[in-house]
């Protein structure tokens, strides 16, 4: 287990059931709860050095902007992207808990400078609607190209 809160960016979402996030989190994606404060409807959680914490709306301290409209899905506009080792045992424990996929498994090539870089990955929505994308690399590519222009990979 890693040093509690050793990541430096650490997304904390506003839940409506903290016990609801936490079956889903724990029991079907593999977290491990690192602490909570189960008065506060608060959970810190961690899977393989991917950090994220829970906060139950209503109880403890929640940050949401004054009189905006809250509805699900929350967290719209951004996805968690997280790392993992092979998506396949994972893809599995989804599909024995009958939970549907946000995005089907797909293998994608990003350019990163003069490479590409090979993700493995899918998306799942939690109970609350936030978006994970877990991954796994498959692969570095260097792309040649000549006159400015991209002619290939090696």
């Amino acid at each position: 287990m890693s040093t509690i809160s050793s990541a430096v960016l650490i997304p904390e979402l506003a839940v409506t059931n903290c016990n609801t996030s936490l079956k889903f989190y724990c029991d079907v994606l593999g977290f491990i709860v690192l602490y909570e404060r189960k008065a506060e409807g608060f959970a810190f959680l961690e899977r393989d050095g991917a950090q994220l914490m829970l906060d139950e709306i209503g109880k403890g301290r929640t940050w949401l902007y004054p009189n905006a409209p809250f509805e699900k899905p929350l967290g719209r506009g951004m996805s968690l992207q997280i790392k993992i080792t092979s998506i396949t045992p994972l893809l599995n424990a989804l599909s024995a808990h009958n939970i549907s996929l946000f995005l089907a498994p797909e293998e994608k090539w990003y350019q990163r400078g003069d490479e590409e870089i090979g993700h493995r990955q899918f998306i799942v929505a939690d109970p609350d609607g936030y978006l994970l994308r877990f991954y796994e690399q498959i692969g570095i590519k260097i792309r040649v190209m000549v006159n400015n222009t991209h002619v290939g990979n090696l």
